[in-house]
């Protein structure tokens, strides 16, 4: 691990460069800028990392300013050949297993000075592949995440498990046999065209790190994905709060269209959404009108509105006092019957007393 240094997205951020124990590295950025808080920072004291998509980077500088107004200490990883952390020989996105990625999440941690024994909250917040990943690693490490937020995360095959099903043998097999083989270009840079400012978006980013039509898939990353699928789809039972934020419809089409500037264009989000709702007790699912595939790129009527939802779900998820406050006020249910009744008394009592004090205009 070196020291931080500017990053390239100027002032305010910062980049260390994470040596991994494979030997590989990575790079995590932090935001520390002069942007002012909110009056109230509802979530000071809260940690946030975030984990970037397939063929992207962490570029987003309007979602760190975000999360550093509401109070939020914000980071953010490039993975291991992606981004930042590409270096020269390197197969871009290249990976054999998700959980691979555990050692740039306990690496970037450390760097934020987290440990097992951390009392501060962590805000997990991952974006399509990186969704996937971080709800994977979410469900192995229970006990280091208290939230988790979902952008578009990339957690069943656009083909439903039926199509993922058929196509897994082939991939498993081609990944063993030459992993970094490349598969057929599927991305006609529909995507692109919506969201690079040098066509019809409005954001300006690395196209070297984010290319038009997508890194080249290879064997081993779709096998990799496929594995990780699967085994949300067998269930997670996560019990921590998570938000799943997904467009309100999809275009899936090969050639451009206006509506593609008003959809998700790489996943099924109907499918994704129902997979979603399986991921454990306490899941929100929420369809942004008109969303992009990354919902923070939508355009700002669309995107405005859902910060202001993550900013609300998270303070709630995170309120651990209003949380304690509700459990101790129903703890009653727990009690044998006859301490049961009393506490629905005092609790009916409560009720009424609200309602009497309404109806005399005290407020």
């Amino acid at each position: 691990m070196t020291t931080w240094v500017p990053d390239v997205l100027g002032t305010g951020f910062e980049q260390l460069t994470l040596d991994l124990p494979s030997g590989e590295v990575a790079t995590l950025v932090r935001y520390d800028g002069g942007i002012q808080d909110w009056n109230v920072p509802e979530l000071a004291g809260v940690d946030v990392l975030y984990l970037h998509g397939w063929s992207d980077y962490f570029f987003q500088r309007e979602l760190a300013e975000f999360w550093h107004r509401a109070g939020a200490r914000f980071f953010a990883v490039d993975l291991r050949h992606y981004g930042r952390s590409l270096r020269p020989g390197s197969t871009p996105g290249f990976i054999t297993r998700l959980d691979e990625y555990d050692e740039e999440i306990t690496a970037a941690l450390a760097a934020m000075g987290r440990d097992s024994a951390s009392t501060t909250p962590l805000l997990l917040m991952g974006h399509s592949t990186g969704g996937l990943t971080a709800t994977l690693w979410a469900a192995r490490h229970p006990q280091q995440v208290d939230a988790l937020v979902l952008n578009s995360p990339w957690l069943e095959f656009q083909g439903r498990d039926i199509g993922r099903a058929m196509m897994a043998p082939l991939m498993h097999a081609g990944s063993w046999l030459r992993p970094a083989a490349s598969l057929p270009t599927i991305d006609p840079g529909i995507y692109t065209r919506a969201v690079s400012s040098r066509f019809d978006g409005e954001w300006d980013y690395d196209l070297a790190w984010r290319p038009e039509r997508g890194f080249r898939l290879t064997r081993s990353f779709l096998n990799a994905v496929f594995e990780g699928q699967a085994t949300v789809a067998r269930g997670l039972d996560l019990e921590i709060p998570v938000l799943v934020m997904l467009s309100s419809r999809s275009y899936l089409q090969p050639r451009w269209s206006v509506e593609a500037t008003t959809a998700d264009v790489a996943l099924n989000v109907d499918v994704v959404a129902e997979r979603a709702s399986s991921l454990g007790s306490d899941v929100t699912i929420r369809r942004i009108q008109d969303g992009f595939h990354d919902i923070f790129l939508s355009p700002a009527p669309v995107r405005a509105p859902a910060y202001g939802l993550m900013g609300g779900w998270a303070q709630d998820a995170l309120d651990s006092t209003t949380n304690e406050l509700w459990a101790a006020r129903i703890r009653g249910v727990e009690e044998p019957p006859a301490l049961q009744r009393s506490a629905w008394k005092n609790f009916v009592a409560g009720i009424r007393e609200l309602v009497h004090d309404a109806g005399n205009g005290r407020r």
